[in-house]
């Protein structure tokens, strides 16, 4: 489905209009608020450097990760670099995805991290090991001589790994195999060198390693080299695997060097089939992995940041909207089983493989960067949104450790990764968003100074030489107070406070405790007037609860408060959970709560709770619960009605979730790659909204699924009307094929769950074994869609 965008930002509210102030007497103060001309087209952030976190929920995240950080190991992450070029390693190999043939995307992550963490807390120990890990990485790329480096691996046939260099050279001479994720035996290289370069960049301009940069022009200068060997046509054939945000790679470094070829490079690394129609302003995001998309788009916008050329925006710009309205959860994040599906879907994608924090954490960077070109208020609404609700709950200020997926599904477990054992591309973004939680607080232009997010902080404007000093107790407490802690001498330049979109009610500003008047211009109320040391500003926004709905589905509904996504608190995450979804019968649901008194941001229902009243928290800090974000809502007439079915379906799926030892969905890359899928004469499609494996005759699809001790049962989703077609197919387990398998016969064209016994001596004494799906006697078979393994109910 194709859709043209014309919806608003609908995370954007009417507070973006005016905003009535509460004003002693009516009279206009000195201090009125006023916008004179606009504001100005360079705005960018107040550096890193010059933001200190104040005690908070962002600052015990920081304070954690950087903990986490300091207890890696910089040799352990270079092992790979060092082993391919020859060198001997100063430490063993990581576990978890660097073990694997991505391994070596986590130095980037980390030195960026590390980078950040040095600007954004002064530790000086960071510090030290970027430069350590820079002199390390130009060690590798001198032994290399042509400017290689990467600790990505290569699968040989015969499953031995060796070093991820030589598929360069199979690409230049015309040898281009990609399923997406993979190219030429290796897991994403290219995204992997993307991590590579930020990493570099991020050592570059936060920690002043001037090495970083020349490491990072050699490695520009062997990917030059690479690309100019291939046609445009080959270019595209190998874009077709995941990338990254190469060809933002390539635009920093014109930025950089001021070396044209750069830019032109990064304009060549352009994903046509992908990118063509966001830049015609068409959304066909659905069945897209989302993450390989969204840094795609962020290198547009920075092509059109270094080129001057804002005719690269259209496309980052379109996509933000049609994400932030059209694929977004109430949390900010996007993406079911890390794919986009088809726009205004949410309310039949709310699983518990929602919401890849990786996503999120581009996301944030893609706003960032359309702000810097359009300094809307709007666009902060999402920011916070995702930075508070989605991004804070991907991280365990207790354990430091993170999440990959958030789910949004009712009584969904938070599963975090392990110190060591891990290093999934959420732990390396993960590293990054808990260095940085103060880059996106203030802004500055040339004569104003922005406040977008409510964090508590200090903050030197060296535009100004004015130092600012932020106390809240956001965001459970809409006060905000803010002073001026340091001047030279009193100046003159405006305060531009971001009026959030969820504000419904009247705002009371006020100055050295005298109320004034405001009105809001592009969502922001400005204060222009002459500083002096003392001065302060209080700002007071009334945080009312509220409930949206997903588009498609009017009755679901979650609840917030202000800035932040409440959820109804369950139960603990450990032990068995098998009670019946929570629901609310009610017309209004924020008609039926009260506070809970001494507990912040906390409500009960009164009486409108089923099965029992329900008390809600603030969904991202329930790290190690279960709770309910989005709930069915009814009439009392409704629920009578629809009781009965309603609790029926649930357990069904309760049923299917608490007897499923291993799933794979196939036609999915990530899912086919976990689960070692190899395929002949079978290729990956869509249909009718799922994804899912075609097989044709002659082939097979293979993969290996987990097991347990006790009878086991094999489920197969299929299209009723092909699998009849076709004449069905044969599922072998360890090579046997499975007896007495019921395909569906002359049923209503309809997704159907064929579910056969698996004999318990096939796989008895197994962790694994081996599924195979062959075709029917038919041309094709399929297509088939997920495969599950469960238990078998006694």
């Amino acid at each position: 489905m194709i859709v043209k965008m014309k919806r608003r930002f609908l995370l954007a509210s009417a507070a973006a209009g005016s905003v009535n102030a509460i004003v002693p007497g009516g009279r206009q103060s000195a201090y009125a608020a006023r916008l004179q001309g606009g504001f100005e087209a360079d705005v960018t952030p107040v550096p890193l450097s010059n933001v200190r976190l104040l005690p908070s929920p962002w600052l015990d995240a920081v304070e954690r990760n950087r903990v986490y950080l300091l207890s890696l190991k910089a040799d352990r992450l270079l092992h790979n670099f060092r082993k391919q070029a020859g060198l001997l390693p100063k430490g063993a190999l990581y576990g978890g995805w660097e073990s694997d043939t991505i391994a070596g995307h986590t130095l980037g992550h980390y030195l960026s991290a590390l980078a950040l963490m040095y600007a954004q807390t002064g530790e000086i120990a960071c510090r030290a090991r970027v430069v350590y890990i820079v002199q390390e990485l130009a060690v590798v790329q001198g032994q290399w001589s042509d400017g290689y480096i990467a600790g990505f691996t290569r699968k040989e046939k015969d499953g031995a790994m060796v070093d991820g260099k030589r598929i360069f050279a199979e690409i230049e001479a015309g040898d281009i195999r990609s399923s997406g994720f993979d190219l030429n035996g290796a897991w994403s290289p290219l995204y992997n060198l993307h991590k590579t370069f930020a990493g570099l960049f991020d050592a570059h301009i936060h920690c002043q390693c001037h090495q970083a940069l020349e490491v990072a022009v050699g490695l520009g200068e062997f990917l030059e080299t690479f690309f100019g060997k291939l046609t445009d046509a080959q270019v595209q054939k190998v874009l077709t695997c995941e990338y990254g945000g190469l060809n933002e790679s390539f635009a920093e470094l014109a930025s950089r060097t001021g070396d044209e070829k750069w830019l032109h490079l990064a304009r060549r690394i352009y994903d046509r089939p992908v990118l063509d129609p966001l830049m015609e302003e068409h959304d066909d995001l659905a069945n897209r992995h989302a993450n390989t998309q969204i840094p795609k788009l962020i290198g547009l916008g920075r092509i059109a940041e270094v080129s001057q050329d804002r005719r690269w925006m259209t496309g980052p710009e379109f996509f933000w909207k049609a994400v932030t309205q059209h694929h977004s959860y109430v949390i900010g994040g996007n993406a079911d089983r890390e794919y986009f599906s088809e726009p205004d879907t949410i309310a039949q994608h709310i699983t518990e493989q929602t919401c890849e924090h990786c996503n999120t954490y581009n996301m944030l960077k893609l706003t960032r960067q359309h702000y810097a070109s359009n300094p809307q208020a709007a666009l902060f609404d999402y920011y916070e949104r995702a930075h508070l609700n989605h991004i804070l709950a991907a991280h365990d200020p207790q354990t430091g450790m993170f999440t990959y997926m958030t789910p949004t599904i009712t009584a969904g477990v938070r599963e975090w990764s392990t110190p060591t054992e891990s290093f999934w591309c959420c732990v390396g973004t993960g590293m990054e968003s808990h260095a940085k939680h103060g880059d996106s607080i203030w802004w500055q232009g040339k004569e104003t100074l922005f406040v977008n997010l409510y964090i508590p902080s200090r903050m030197v404007w060296a535009r100004k030489d004015v130092s600012w000093r932020m106390e809240t107790g956001y965001p459970h407490d809409g006060r905000v107070s803010l002073l001026v802690e340091d001047l030279k001498s009193p100046i003159a330049f405006r305060l531009a406070l971001r009026v959030p979109g969820w504000v419904r009610e009247p705002i009371r500003v006020a100055v050295n405790g005298q109320d004034v008047p405001v009105t809001s211009s592009d969502g922001y109320i400005v204060l222009d007037r002459k500083w002096r040391v003392g001065d302060h500003v209080v700002l007071d926004l009334p945080m009312t609860v509220r409930t949206e709905s997903p588009v498609d589905e009017p009755k679901l509904v979650t609840l917030l408060r202000g800035p932040l996504v409440l959820a109804a608190d369950l139960a603990p995450a450990e032990g068995v959970y098998d009670a019946v979804d929570p629901a609310v019968v009610t017309d209004d649901l924020t008609q039926d709560l009260v506070p809970v008194e001494g507990q912040a941001s906390v409500f009960r229902t009164i009486q409108s709770g089923r099965p029992s009243q329900l008390e809600f928290r603030p969904f991202y800090a329930q790290y190690r619960r279960r709770s309910a974000l989005y709930l069915r809502c009814f009439s009392e007439a409704e629920w009578t009605q629809e009781e009965a079915s309603y609790r029926k379906e649930q357990q069904r799926q309760k049923d299917i979730a608490a007897r499923t030892i291993d799933v794979i969905h196939l036609g999915e890359m990530q899912q086919e790659h976990d689960h070692a899928l190899r395929a002949e004469n079978s290729w990956p499609l869509v249909y009718r909204g799922r994804n899912g494996r075609d097989l044709r005759s002659g082939g097979f699809i293979e993969c290996t699924m987990k097991t347990r001790p006790g009878p086991l049962a094999l489920k197969v989703t299929v299209w009723s009307a092909d699998i009849t077609r076709t004449r069905g197919a044969r599922l072998l387990v360890n090579g046997r094929a499975l007896p007495d398998v019921k395909w569906p016969a002359d049923k209503p064209a309809q997704f159907v769950d064929v579910e056969a016994l698996i004999p318990e001596a096939w796989v008895r004494g197994r962790k694994i074994f081996t599924l195979r799906i062959e075709p029917g006697s038919g041309r094709t078979s399929g297509p088939f869609f997920d495969v599950r393994v469960l238990s078998v109910r006694s």
